[in-house]
């Protein structure tokens, strides 16, 4: 049977909500199928209080495998680097991730927050929060850049707030089953079957945003990016494809992507409902890829060529 530990940090749970409302397979499932023992986890343990947490001891010490090691949540490091913002079981939250990936076969990070810091990271980061291998963008983060696992891997990153369960189920059973070294990631360890993509793609708002229709008010037709803040062109994920809950993501339900699985998430992303634009009108983060020229010019090209069932009528605010 594997042995799984699940820490958390600075975090809302979002992401432990998240893998509870997991589905095909549902987490019992996924126990019995792949024969997972979850031997800590802070909001599902059975015991509580010191019980709990003597149940890590073994594992820390090496005296029973650990066989993963997932950790949701920002690693706090301040007040000047003891990590006392962030006290679990009386003892610093970052000494107990330093101690149990040393001795983990793999490490996940679940959520933006454990991968690069994410909102307990956001300006102008009082505690002093970082992600696992990564400080936003820059790689290092609380573990360091030459971190490995037993397993020769890096921190796996698993991005989102919250991330989407089948983003870590099936990277758990990739992991438990052999196939960590067959788990292709991109320039921020993030694995490309999920985030190979962008959450532009399979947007139903796609035919407004290829012919530069804008809605211009939340409710309206049209594509949310060049005036309500959408950031699904500079987005890597699979929302549009794989769906939440098998049914919807925010720019199906009519709210724009926040860019919430990238490292520079929320900083680099507010405001989250309002695209800023420079002195010509246009938007000043384009579609990854585009020039500013190409972009002016095709949205030129596309106002004209727009057909009439897709063409937004401009209303008064």
């Amino acid at each position: 049977m594997a042995n799984l530990v699940w820490l958390q940090g600075a975090t809302d749970n979002g992401c432990t909500i998240s893998f509870l409302n997991t589905h095909e397979p549902d987490v019992a499932q996924l126990i019995r199928r792949l024969e997972v023992n979850i031997a800590f986890h802070p909001t599902i343990h059975p015991s509580s209080g010191q019980e709990a947490m003597r149940s890590l001891e073994p594992y820390a010490r090496e005296e029973r495998p650990l066989d993963l090691l997932v950790v949701e949540g920002a690693v706090q490091t301040g007040p000047q680097g003891t990590g006392e913002y962030c006290i679990v079981g009386e003892r610093p939250f970052k000494d107990l991730v330093r101690e149990l990936a040393q001795a983990a076969h793999y490490v996940v990070a679940i959520g933006t927050c454990a991968a690069f810091g994410g909102m307990a990271a956001a300006a102008p980061n009082p505690t002093d929060a970082t992600g696992l291998q990564f400080y936003r963008d820059q790689r290092g983060g609380f573990l360091g850049a030459a971190y490995r696992s037993k397993a020769g891997l890096p921190v796996v990153n698993i991005s989102g707030c919250p991330a989407h369960p089948d983003r870590l189920v099936q990277t758990v059973a990739a992991l438990l089953l052999g196939k960590g070294g067959a788990i292709r990631l991109d320039e921020y360890q993030r694995p490309l079957d999920f985030y190979g993509y962008l959450t532009h793609d399979a947007c139903p708002n796609n035919e407004y945003f290829e012919y530069k229709q804008a809605a211009e008010h939340f409710t309206e037709p049209g594509c949310l990016f060049e005036s309500l803040g959408c950031k699904g062109p500079l987005t890597h994920s699979d929302c549009n494809r794989r769906l939440w809950n098998l049914h919807s993501s925010k720019t199906r339900a009519g709210s724009p992507c926040m860019g919430c699985t990238e490292p520079g998430f929320p900083d680099e992303y507010v405001p989250f409902f309002e695209t800023l634009k420079n002195r010509m009108g246009i938007p000043r983060k384009l579609p990854l890829g585009t020039s500013r020229n190409t972009y002016l010019a095709m949205a030129a090209s596309a106002k004209m060529a727009c057909p009439d069932r897709l063409r937004v009528e401009k209303k008064k605010k």
